[in-house]
């Protein structure tokens, strides 16, 4: 790309400032302890200058031809909020020292998903950085984390920031995350950022001053659409483009999670989805490792991950929100809602065996088909979950499913997702039942915004959960209420479901059929509320048997024994056919003598 964007240290006390601003007719870039310099106008709507005496640490604003003064667009810091002057930092001064790490193939991850505010009680990237020990003891092998551009205030998930560029000042800052992926690296964690392209918040958004980065053509559930296909759109698109260059060169990161792409609303011929996954790939090669890209999509459009080869979009990844839904209905009976179209065994048979549950059907919730056929698609293009920050997030008290279910069915939860043969994804916390709500919070500093959030949250509840009285998300104390309890792990049940997680993922690991997996090696059925998981591969076959029941049942083991019970390394007394019993909401995992071995 010709120009990067923002202001990039020179070395010698001198800065390059880059800024797309075809909306004005000039731009200054005001030193705040310095001089203001005029920025050079060039083709495109670019303007550009070196400013001498400008080393990191300076601070910032651009001034328009209006007389307005903003912050950068592509500010890499703003070190005293939305609202304050930008700030010159140098994000390639760190002294990294993860040459040789290079991440698990996708298939190969167990994600681990937290937002950095409330994962410790400090809230911070250096306090998420000390408890990745216990992390590596769980076993997951990936650090998914929740949004981290600047958002206004100290609290909010991440999805109302605006300045895509910049690091979160109160969780530690750029030179924070930078440490904290090294210490992932350091202990052989892949890093997935959440990364939101499409939309920006409301609050402290100035980009719509400089060009158009917005259209007026469409519109998101949170504002205005971003400009992917009008007018302007190409330099749009390197605005973004380059902003997934900085986290994968400058951050080392290992995937970009794209937050809902069925908001980014595309109908050129190379949507800029297409065009990220090329960049991504190049990136890749350029690096000599993986640089991958997992989306998030309501449309359950295999396209998102069909190979730009065959006609599709070309990501590695998508969450499955299908599989959440099948399981969720089925363990908790609710039916409001998206709910409304899962609720049986079968549902979370075919989730197992074809990643989406809708592929063309008619949905009641939607009122019209949904989704187009995923059978074809190899299982590890699909991330599956039972616990996530959106659908715990989206309920009016932020509740976990560990206060929703009794504690067999969240162990039966888990069993579901760590034996399915999908990439499995943990919210933090679930692995020991926490009990703290995620609700949804914010910090906003306008009042009539504030009320705006308050009003809107309650009217999609009213939809959903009809007379639940939401917690008041401008509230500290609903912030305060979802910091993890962390010490539960090691009690009573808490410290048992902790231990069945940790067993669960040591089977994906140690056992070759529940790793790897084709559609054709994997396949699931549901018979009087019994799912049947059966996953081979050439040095052995596993069973995995989950009853969705409240009342024990008899199961049959498929032929081709003898069985082994692999979590208690017994042997079955029958070969051939067995018969096993089942608890109320109960699971058991099998495998042949190979498999045991």
């Amino acid at each position: 790309m010709t120009h990067r964007l923002g202001a990039t240290p020179m070395g010698d006390g001198e800065t390059r400032f880059v800024v797309w601003a075809p909306a004005t007719a000039g731009v200054m870039v005001q030193l705040a302890d310095g001089p203001s310099v005029a920025l050079t106008p060039e083709s495109g709507g670019y303007h550009q200058a070196v400013v001498p005496n400008c080393p990191p640490g300076a601070r910032y604003h651009y001034v328009l031809a209006d007389g307005s003064r903003q912050p950068d667009p592509a500010s890499r810091s703003q070190p005293d909020g939305v609202h304050g002057p930008s700030q010159v930092v140098d994000l390639r001064a760190h002294p990294w020292h993860d040459e040789g790490y290079r991440p698990r193939p996708l298939w190969d991850q167990v994600i681990y998903e937290l937002h950095i505010g409330t994962f410790t009680a400090e809230g911070t990237f250096d306090a998420a950085l000390a408890q990745l020990d216990e992390l590596v003891e769980l076993g997951v092998s990936a650090l998914e984390i929740m949004p981290v551009a600047q958002f206004p205030g100290r609290r909010n998930w991440g999805y109302d920031g605006v300045f895509p560029y910049a690091v979160q000042n109160s969780y530690g800052g750029w030179d924070g995350l930078q440490r904290l992926v090294e210490g992932c690296h350091q202990r052989g964690l892949a890093v997935v950022l959440d990364v939101v392209y499409n939309h920006l918040g409301p609050e402290g958004n100035v980009l719509g001053d400089f060009g158009p980065y917005f259209t007026d053509r469409y519109h998101t559930p949170w504002g205005p659409a971003l400009n992917f296909d009008g007018p302007g759109s190409d330099d749009v698109r390197t605005y973004f483009l380059q902003n997934a260059h900085q986290w994968f060169v400058d951050f080392h990161i290992d995937a970009l999670r794209l937050d809902a792409v069925h908001e980014i609303i595309d109908r050129t011929a190379t949507p800029f989805l297409s065009e990220l996954a090329t960049h991504a790939d190049e990136i890749s090669d350029m690096l000599g490792r993986r640089c991958s890209l997992i989306a998030e999509s309501a449309d359950n459009n295999p396209l998102v991950i069909t190979a730009s080869a065959a006609g599709g979009l070309g990501l590695d990844a998508q969450w499955n929100d299908d599989f959440h839904h099948s399981v969720h209905s089925v363990l908790t009976g609710e039916r409001e809602g998206y709910y409304a179209d899962y609720g049986h065994a079968e549902d979370v048979a075919r989730a197992m065996n074809e990643g989406f549950v809708y592929q063309g059907q008619y949905s009641l919730f939607r009122q019209r088909r949904h989704g187009a056929p995923s059978g074809t698609i190899a299982p590890e293009h699909f991330v599956e979950f039972v616990q996530n920050h959106d659908h715990i997030g989206n309920r009016p008290r932020g509740d976990r499913l560990a206060t929703l279910v009794a504690p067999d069915q969240v162990a039966l939860a888990a069993a579901l997702l760590l034996l399915s043969p999908g990439i499995p994804l943990l919210f933090m916390g679930e692995e020991y039942g926490e009990t703290a709500p995620f609700p949804y919070f914010v910090d906003h500093g306008d009042p009539a915004l504030t009320a705006a959030v308050r009003t809107g949250r309650a009217r999609e509840f009213a939809e959903m959960f009809h007379d639940a009285e939401p917690l008041d998300p401008a509230d500290p104390d609903t912030f305060a209420a979802a910091i993890l309890q962390r010490s539960l792990r090691h009690q009573g049940t808490h410290a048992e479901l902790w231990q069945l997680y940790r067993e669960l993922i040591a089977l994906r690991q140690q056992v070759p059929a529940l790793r790897r997996s084709t559609r054709s090696a994997a396949s699931a059925s549901a018979y009087g509320g019994v799912v049947t998981m059966v996953r081979r591969d050439p040095a052995g076959t596993v069973t995995a048997l989950f009853n969705l029941t409240a009342h024990g049942v008899e199961a049959t083991l498929p032929s081709g024994g003898p069985w082994i019970d692999l979590r208690r390394s017994e042997q079955l007394p029958h070969a051939g056919d067995a018969t096993v019993k089942l608890d109320p909401w109960g699971f058991n995992v099998y495998g042949t003598p190979e498999e045991a071995a």
